[in-house]
């Protein structure tokens, strides 16, 4: 009689917590809610803040699954969309495979660092100007900036510098910069690239507005002024021959060329009223 109790008893026990495990807080309902995981939580925070915020009947029953399954250490950090009609191993299972929601930032071509970090909301070495390769990014809630700026490094290395390999060299990244922020469109950056590289190689100021110590100095900028897109890299590896040697930029955002200064300045009395 005795064993026959204590069988009943488990019994009853573990018919409680299957009924737990697998009993939603709300079966049937098609209401969502968006939780987050932080960096560094342990799975009892992690339940705690779940029943706090109704996803689950009992933050024990939580851990002990966890715990019992062996996956309470492999909780991941994120934001995940979960649902009050999930049952603990479907929330344990979705926190542990890492589907957290994506969120989407993109980097504007010709951004500085310093745009950069008012976007980001953190600082960035300076270093990396030129090198945070524009472009529409999926990021997790939980990135910080280190982590996001890695991200743009390495797309950088996947687009830009396999592709370009020795040809990317810092000089033509500050030229990039350059055009990046000159020209609009990619034939006319390719032309004046050729006009700015040709300069540099007889010692003329190169005179780009949108570097004013070029008009001061002979030579490139120290180093970019802004972190270029792909087709002003392009250009500035692959410059295209001209007999020009003048430019400015109409107030229509066209691009006017001249052979000689006298012609220059004919364009810039017309265009630059």
């Amino acid at each position: 009689m005795k064993y026959l109790i204590i069988l009943l008893i488990t019994i009853l026990l573990g018919s409680v917590f299957l009924l737990g495990f697998y009993l939603p807080r709300k079966p049937g309902t098609e209401e969502t809610t968006i939780f987050l995981v932080k960096k560094g939580e342990s799975a009892k925070e992690i339940s705690l803040n779940l029943k706090e915020q109704g996803l689950i009947n009992s933050s024990l029953l939580f851990r002990i699954y966890a715990l019992a399954t062996n996956q309470a250490v492999k909780l991941q950090a994120g934001e995940y969309e979960l649902s009050p009609a999930m049952n603990i191993p479907e929330i344990v299972a979705k926190l542990v495979s890492g589907e957290v929601i994506k969120r989407q930032i993109t980097i504007i071509g010709g951004w500085t660092i310093k745009d950069v970090e008012e976007y980001l909301g953190g600082k960035i070495d300076p270093k990396l100007e030129g090198y945070l390769f524009p472009d529409t990014y999926e990021v997790n809630a939980e990135d910080n900036v280190e982590e996001i700026v890695q991200k743009i490094l390495d797309n950088f290395d996947k687009k830009v510098r396999s592709h370009f390999g020795a040809e990317l060299t810092p000089e033509a990244v500050i030229m990039a910069s350059l055009l990046e922020k000159e020209v609009k469109t990619p034939e006319d950056k390719k032309i004046v690239s050729g006009i700015l590289w040709k300069r540099l190689k007889v010692g003329m100021p190169l005179q780009v507005d949108a570097a004013p110590d070029t008009y001061k100095y002979q030579g490139l900028p120290p180093s970019p002024i802004c972190n270029p897109g792909l087709e002003s890299i392009e250009a500035a590896i692959y410059p295209q021959e001209s007999e020009y040697w003048y430019y400015l930029s109409a107030s229509d955002g066209k691009t006017i060329f001249s052979k000689t200064l006298a012609e220059h300045n004919i364009a810039k009395a017309k265009y630059l009223k």
